[in-house]
């Protein structure tokens, strides 16, 4: 599901300035992974609440316009894409490596992460009695995207991603200001997709109009969040962390003050959104670069970070399987509900599902560590 940097390593050893490369040898950071895997582990606590009628504000996402803690989750996972790409590929490209011979792989990962996308999704059909297959989704994104940020890797200088990236912001921010409305259903991003893609869509209303918050237009702002990534990582291994501290910066300012003219949106991807959470994800990586790789503290989520297809690919099939045999809402009701909810309110049981499922695939990525067996597509 991410690119996880090639090889293991350290990082740079003065934590004050910034480092020539010493060697082209691809590094790996426990920052990266632990970032990485508290983002998956982050995904499944949102995506798995016991109650949907049940969730606490900052668990979920924005209805439409805004920003909430929930919101970050997606643009910080597609950020570390970027970084991992950084990680992985530019080190061998500078070594002499031919691109081509790293681009079809890559290509072909990020294919296989969309077919796995596509996979779930046919069985979340299955097990629902849906009449149709929603065709966007999370893992779509994170391949189209992944592939993209690839080539861009591969083929541009570093000059040339931040023009991609500035050109996308700009294009995508003219293309959304030409649709003459951002309102669910009636911006050009929503009634694109659903010309495109018809009923195989996220969301339909009474009308028949479609919307899809992973949907093709706006994997136009999540590809810029990528190169955002992108470019972190070549500051992270080239130990600028000053330039990461002040691109944070700088990205959020841009992003509250392009909110004025379009919002800060999540559904839609919107260029504000990208830059906000960006500047938002520049200041973690920091953090946690600081933190783990430096200072020596404990890479706390890295068991997720290095197996993230099986936590997040198998915390999915596990839940459709369990709605598919009607397990879901009886084990929901009887382990958690019944005996919760007169006590606490309906809020906290709720919750307290979402964790337990968390702490169980933890379970499960720190057995699979502890035996080095990693699932990589």
């Amino acid at each position: 599901m991410s690119p996880g940097p090639a090889e293991p390593g350290a990082s740079a050893p003065n934590p004050s300035a910034p480092q020539p490369l010493q060697s082209t040898a691809p590094k790996r950071y426990a920052s990266v992974d632990a970032l990485r895997g508290l983002t998956v582990a982050a995904m499944l606590l949102v995506n798995d609440p016991g109650d949907w009628g049940h969730v606490y504000a900052p668990l979920l996402h924005s209805e439409w316009n805004g920003y909430t803690p929930t919101d970050q989750v997606f643009p910080m996972f597609l950020f570390i894409v970027g970084v991992s790409i950084a990680l992985a590929l530019m080190p061998r490209r500078e070594s002499g490596v031919a691109a081509a011979s790293l681009l079809r792989p890559a290509l072909w990962r990020g294919l296989r992460i969309l077919g796995l996308g596509l996979l779930l999704h046919l069985i979340a059909m299955w097990v629902t009695d849906r009449e149709y297959l929603r065709l966007p989704g999370v893992l779509q994104r994170i391949g189209l995207c992944f592939a993209a940020a690839a080539l861009m890797a591969l083929y541009l200088s570093a000059r040339a991603q931040w023009i991609a990236f500035v050109v996308l912001l700009l294009g995508y921010a003219a293309l959304l200001a030409s649709g003459g409305s951002y309102a669910p259903f009636e911006n050009i991003a929503s009634r694109f997709d659903s010309a495109l893609f018809g009923v195989h869509v996220y969301q339909i209303d009474a009308s028949g109009r479609g919307h899809d918050p992973e949907g093709l237009v706006s994997t136009l702002g999540a590809l810029a969040t990528t190169l955002l990534g992108l470019r972190a990582g070549d500051w992270l291994r080239r130990g600028q962390v000053r330039a990461l501290l002040i691109a944070g910066a700088v990205c959020a300012l841009t992003g509250v003050l392009l909110a004025y003219a379009q919002p800060i949106n999540k559904n839609l991807w919107t260029p504000a959104y990208v830059l906000w959470s960006g500047g938002v994800s520049c200041w973690v990586l920091a953090l946690f670069h600081q933190l783990i790789d430096r200072r020596g503290w404990p890479a706390w989520g890295r068991a997720f970070g290095v197996n993230a297809i099986a936590a997040y690919g198998g915390s999915a099939l596990l839940l459709y399987l369990l709605m598919g045999m009607g397990w879901l809402q009886p084990l929901y009701r009887h382990a958690f509900a019944d005996w919760m909810t007169p006590r606490f309110g309906p809020y906290l049981p709720s919750l307290a599902f979402a964790l337990v499922f968390v702490a169980l695939w933890w379970g499960v990525v720190r057995w699979l560590d502890a035996r080095r067996i990693y699932f990589k597509i």
